[in-house]
C-alpha cells in the first residue's frame, strides 16, 4: 500500500486520481507531479516500485504544502479574517457565503438545515 503525506493512496485507482486523496492535491498537480517524476498517469498505485514512490514523495514533501500544514495555514487565514472584521471575516462568523453567492434560495449548506417562520395570515376583504 502506498503511504504518501500521512494518506493511504487506493491501490487499485490510475496514478493521477490516486494522488487527489491527499489533501491539497488536484488533477492537476497530480500530474505535475507524476511527470516530474517520469511516471505515467495511467499506471496504477499498485504497479509503482518504491524508486518512483519515494520520487513522489520528494517531490511532494519538497515543492508543496499538503495536508496538516495547509489545513493550519487555512485555518489561520480565515481566522485573520475573523480578527480584522473584513466584510469576508463576517460573512464566515455569521455562517453565510462569503464569495458572493445569494442567499435569498439555495446556499443551504452555509446556512445548515430550513427554519421554517410562519407566514402572515390573511386578513379577509370587508364588503
Amino acid at each position: 500500500m502506498a503511504r504518501i503525506a500521512g494518506v493511504d493512496l487506493p491501490k487499485n485507482k490510475r496514478g493521477e486520481i490516486g494522488l487527489t486523496y491527499i489533501y491539497g492535491i488536484g488533477v492537476s498537480t497530480a500530474r505535475y507531479i507524476l511527470d516530474k517524476a517520469g511516471i505515467g498517469y495511467d499506471k496504477k498505485v499498485s504497479q509503482w516500485n518504491d524508486d518512483e514512490l519515494n520520487a513522489i514523495r520528494n517531490i511532494i514533501t519538497n515543492e508543496f504544502k499538503v495536508e496538516g500544514a495547509l489545513r493550519s495555514e487555512v485555518q489561520m487565514s480565515i481566522k485573520r479574517l475573523l480578527d480584522i472584521a473584513c466584510y469576508r471575516g463576517l460573512r464566515h462568523r455569521k455562517g453565510l457565503p462569503v464569495r458572493g453567492q445569494r442567499t435569498r434560495t439555495n446556499s443551504r449548506t452555509r446556512k445548515g438545515k430550513r427554519k421554517t417562520v410562519a407566514g402572515k395570515k390573511k386578513v379577509a376583504a370587508k364588503k
